[in-house]
């Protein structure tokens, strides 16, 4: 797969996991059939079968139950089970994204954690575009890969919609084939 299109899915898997998806994201998915298709058959029917409002709705409950309130995907809180964001350099992402010359400005997201999933994929977004691909093998490895599959297969367990029950396999699909040992 080209840099271009790798950097495209960790840009879409960074808004998926960021907040519900609205209206605009959702016609530009039902408009899409192949990136449908690739996402996985339940969710290509589900957008072509159901309309915008019933979809978004669903979809809504089904993000908010899933990643906001009974859990959030942040590496911290996944990996150290303490119940606590690690902040500032006592984070070990933020520690990777200041040693690899990545800052965020926590001020320009609604996002909380700086280990929270969109986050991470936007870094890969980053370093994928940055021609970091050292860094971006490195960041799959030490992180994503410890904590993203186990949490999203728990995760597609409890989840109502085909979209988030596909989105959680297509994305442990799409990193397994990211990484290059």
């Amino acid at each position: 797969m080209d840099k271009q299109t790798r950097a495209i899915i960790y840009a879409f898997l960074s808004r998926v996991f960021e907040k519900e998806l609205g209206e605009r994201e959702i016609l530009d998915l039902k408009g899409n059939e192949e990136f449908l298709n690739l996402i996985g058959e339940e969710s290509r029917k589900y957008f072509t079968f159901n309309s915008p409002s019933k979809i978004e709705e669903e979809l809504n409950i089904d993000f908010n139950s899933l990643f906001v309130i009974n859990s959030q995907p942040v590496e911290t809180l996944v990996i150290d089970h303490s119940d606590e964001v690690l902040v500032g350099l006592q984070n070990p992402v933020m520690l990777f994204y200041f040693q690899n010359g990545y800052e965020i400005d926590m001020n320009k997201t609604q996002l909380l954690a700086p280990d929270h999933l969109s986050i991470e994929f936007g870094f890969m977004q980053t370093a994928i575009y940055s021609k970091e691909e050292k860094v971006a093998q490195k960041f799959l490895k030490e992180h994503l890969l410890a904590w993203v599959p186990p949490y999203l297969l728990t995760m597609k367990e409890y989840a109502q919609t085909p979209f988030y029950k596909d989105i959680c396999d297509f994305t442990i699909d799409f990193l397994l084939q990211e990484y290059k040992p």
